[in-house]
């Protein structure tokens, strides 16, 4: 697959082609990578020369012509990305990936731009789908180009951030006296309008295809906060035991009352205005993690928009439940090996796929994680997760850019809150 951005500057292309890359490794196990035209501009720019806005003037030949030279070299690379031949990986090899996905990365708002890649690409075995990104508030706009374009390497020379934000207006300005919004009725393309507000699809068929879909229509660019906390100690970590649905120990109800008013002075009070902020909280079905969000309050407030909002109402999900240990539930690890030698065996050497007989592998968990994960990519308020280990090392695992066979071991610990903040370059 071949998945081309389209779209005038600051509109939230790479967030988006960095998020959705990240979500196609993570849950379909595809290898993924970004190409990103700028990169390859700062790198191959010659001696002499500056990425200001001139540089940037569609009517001038010369850089027309140096700015598709970088096109063209990211576009082989990409290509060669896509088809090389070299050793697969071990997920590759026994089936448990969804192949090659290349995110071209890039304004492409011409449709002779888009044409030329359409022709460069013709012929070899491969989707391709376009993604414009459509922002017509100015204010979003200009805050895209404060936090993230004038921090980027075009300006790190440029001590002054007015005069580089100003410099960036005028190029945005260059690309809007050329730029023609996708309408080519025979590209499969998907246009997001105002941050999702407003979605359109046009000749798109295939599951990934679909999938790729219904993540960008939930994706936005508000960086909401995202808290992870395991649940108190519960009866069976007291005894050792794994699984079970057992109730917290005296450490552990000691916890969640901490919890609560830890809740109530850091999750649902804004920093900066110290005025309550809407909050969510989820919890799995399991009684340790309700237990563990009891001591939460829930105040009737009114949001910004003079709605009602129960703060953090208890959403209580099962596809936040534990690992499920099949036979070995309830027993300690040193039960289980000796019990069960050779699954105790089979479970060291890969953690990540291992299944526990009638039970679950860390990628069946990944897999129920999947919808709830695209919900917390929509949401705009903070969200308090409250759940178990295995659980929430797949959800910190995706949000910072880990690599699923290393989530496996990411630590969560008890009494402990994670707070996890997604950017578009980092996760803070």
């Amino acid at each position: 697959h071949v998945l081309v951005m389209v779209g005038l500057p600051a509109r939230g292309k790479t967030h988006m082609a960095k998020r959705l890359c990240q979500y196609l490794r993570f849950f379909h196990g595809a290898r993924t990578q970004v190409f990103n035209v700028g990169s390859y501009r700062r790198k191959m720019m010659p001696a002499g020369r500056k990425a200001d806005a001139k540089f940037f003037d569609q009517s001038d030949a010369e850089s027309e012509k140096t700015r598709k030279e970088f096109a063209r070299a990211a576009l082989k690379d990409m290509i060669d990305f896509l088809f090389q031949s070299d050793v697969a990986s071990c997920l590759e090899q026994r089936g448990f990936d969804s192949g090659r996905v290349a995110i071209f990365d890039a304004t492409n708002t011409t449709r002779a731009r888009r044409e030329w890649i359409r022709k460069e690409l013709h012929g070899l075995p491969l989707k391709l789908l376009f993604i414009e990104s459509v922002c017509t508030d100015e204010q979003v706009i200009d805050r895209n180009i404060w936090h993230v374009k004038v921090q980027n390497e075009d300006y790190s020379d440029d001590a002054d951030k007015r005069r580089a934000f100003d410099d960036f207006k005028l190029r945005i300005a260059h690309y809007e006296k050329v730029y023609e919004p996708m309408d080519e009725e025979h590209l499969s393309y998907i246009k997001l309008i105002n941050q999702g507000r407003r979605v359109e699809i046009n000749n798109i068929h295939g599951f990934l295809l679909g999938r790729i879909v219904q993540f960008l229509s939930n994706l936005h660019a508000t960086h909401q906060t995202i808290y992870l906390c395991r649940h108190g100690q519960s009866e069976y970590n007291f005894l050792g035991k794994i699984g079970g649905d057992s109730g917290l120990s005296p450490m552990g109800e000691a916890f969640a009352t901490k919890l609560g008013e830890y809740c109530e002075r850091e999750i649902a009070t804004d920093p900066e205005t110290r005025e309550p902020r809407p909050c969510r909280l989820w919890t799995s079905s399991l009684r340790r993690t309700i237990l563990t969000g009891r001591h939460i309050p829930h105040p009737k407030i009114r949001t910004k928009d003079g709605e009602n909002w129960i703060q953090m109402a208890p959403r209580v999900l099962r596809n936040l439940d534990e690992i499920y240990a099949g036979v070995c539930d309830g027993m300690t690890y040193e039960e289980i090996e000796v019990n069960y030698p050779e699954e105790f065996a089979l479970r060291r050497e890969n953690k990540l796929s291992y299944r526990y007989p009638r039970g679950e592998s860390y990628l069946d968990v990944i897999s129920r994680l999947d919808p709830l994960v695209q919900e917390l990519e929509s949401y705009q308020e903070p969200v308090l997760i409250i759940g178990h280990q295995g659980v929430l090392r797949l959800i910190y695992a995706y949000f910072t850019g880990m690599d699923r066979a290393d989530a496996c071991t990411a630590s969560i610990p008890l009494n402990a809150v994670i707070t996890l903040t997604p950017k578009t370059h980092t996760c803070e």
